[in-house]
């Protein structure tokens, strides 16, 4: 069993320590279905890039704004959100840990 917390602590000390300001680790990878763990400092991003299939976004630590052209969403500790199916990125508005869940084709 995986311990969130110890993992949003490490990979955030990792994000900090970065030159690219983020920091990830892939929890879960059965057949179609991906969990992965992405820590990014302030001010750092996920570029635009394509959704997969499926996908929610939960925040662990800290604040994010989820960006796509059907509109902005900005998320706080605790809040959960499915993706769009569409191009999006993910812009860290202070140092957060995200856990991401996705089912690829």
């Amino acid at each position: 069993m995986d311990d969130l917390n110890a993992l949003a602590d490490e990979h955030l000390a990792a994000a900090r320590a970065s030159a690219h300001g983020r920091s990830a680790h892939r929890l879960l990878h059965e057949e179609t279905l991906r969990q992965t763990v992405i820590a990014l400092t302030s001010g750092s991003a996920l570029d635009e890039h394509n959704a997969p299939a499926a996908a929610s976004l939960q925040v662990l630590r800290g604040r994010v704004r989820l960006t796509a052209a059907s509109g902005d969403v900005e998320l706080s500790a605790g809040e959960l959100q499915p993706l769009p199916q569409e191009r999006h990125g993910l812009l860290a508005l202070e140092d957060a840990v995200v856990l991401l869940t996705a089912v690829n084709d």
